[in-house]
């Protein structure tokens, strides 16, 4: 019989990593600087889309737009690593 996975402490250990909250740190950076331009509000719908930057490295620096949530949950990278 296999072990049952504990996946409250997986989700821990992922998004607990040095890289992890890096990355959540830029993405809330770059919510924040949209905000303070009035691009975006609190429960408008709209989030910050981070332009041809890959699910690796920093966010840092790269163009951001305003779309729906929809439009980006909906938006998929490519497998190829190509941008959209």
């Amino acid at each position: 019989m296999a072990k049952k996975r504990n996946y409250k402490q997986e989700y821990k250990d992922y998004h607990g990593t040095p890289e992890q909250i890096k990355r959540r740190a830029q993405r809330n950076a770059a919510r924040r600087a949209a905000a303070k331009r009035g691009a975006v509000r609190k429960g408008d719908g709209k989030e910050v889309d981070h332009i041809g930057s890959n699910r690796k490295g920093s966010l840092n620096n790269k163009k951001v737009r305003v779309i729906s949530k929809r439009a980006n949950r909906r938006k998929q990278p490519r497998r190829d690593g190509s941008e959209d």
